[in-house]
């Protein structure tokens, strides 16, 4: 998603004396600390998680980072990244499926504290996530199919999340999918605004489930989780305006 970031302005008293050290106004030392306060949070929401027996699991396992808003990154909620994750793991029926995540570490982090043995491949631009391992795959959506060879056609369950609502970056995106997905049945699940509705049915077949996604941070754009195949009673199932 693109948000526009609110950086807070720094502003400094000159007193008579230039040796003294610079200091911030109260506005600007408020909206400094609640900035940091939010991307505190983000990760404090995410401390712990459900393991699939029901009982939970330390993020430090699979930990998330800090939020990068430069890079218009936005974690899910816990509700939200729980929601997804049953999901996938419910999708899974064969102990052989493979899951690519495209631009969503919230919910790789998710799907592996709650199932360690699920095959989850990361594809991300940002490089701090290569704290993953094997499972990390640097992704740059400007160049859709530069992946490596063994990730084509290998994924029965494909989960994307792309950074920005340009019509430019579903396509790109969609791409990448289309590089990924098995070509046999497979399962598409599509996080994004609301305003990719039409062309998330144009491009990809994808219908909006009434279960809507949310985020740590608040964000103003409406934000909805699209599929390929009808949800039945998970999910809220199709919305009715499908």
């Amino acid at each position: 998603m693109e948000e526009e970031l609110r950086t807070p302005k720094t502003e400094v008293f000159d007193d008579a004396a230039d040796d003294d050290p610079p200091a911030l106004s109260s506005h600007a030392l408020a909206a400094l600390q609640e900035f940091l306060k939010e991307q505190s949070q983000s990760l404090a929401d995410h401390e712990t998680v459900e393991t699939e027996g029901g009982g939970t699991g330390s993020e430090s396992e699979v930990a998330l980072v800090t939020e990068d808003w430069r890079l218009s990154q936005f974690w899910y909620d816990p509700e939200t990244a729980r929601t997804v994750a049953q999901e996938v793991l419910s999708l899974c029926s064969d102990s052989n499926y493979k899951v690519a995540c495209i631009a969503c570490p919230t919910l790789y982090a998710y799907l592996k504290n709650m199932d360690p043995n699920i095959s989850v491949q990361l594809l991300e631009y940002d490089k701090r996530f290569e704290q993953y391992g094997s499972d990390f795959t640097f992704y740059d959506y400007n160049q859709p199919e530069d992946l490596p060879l063994e990730l084509k056609h290998t994924y029965q369950v494909v989960v994307a999340d792309p950074p920005y609502l340009s019509k430019e970056c579903l396509e790109k995106v969609t791409q990448t999918i289309s590089f990924l997905v098995q070509p046999q049945k497979s399962y598409l699940l599509l996080l994004t605004g609301e305003v990719q509705r039409d062309r998330a049915a144009e491009l990809l077949g994808l219908y909006p489930c009434n279960f809507r996604p949310q985020h740590s941070s608040k964000l103003g754009n409406e934000f909805r989780l699209f599929t390929n195949y009808d949800p039945g009673e998970r999910l809220g199932g199709w919305g009715q305006e499908n």
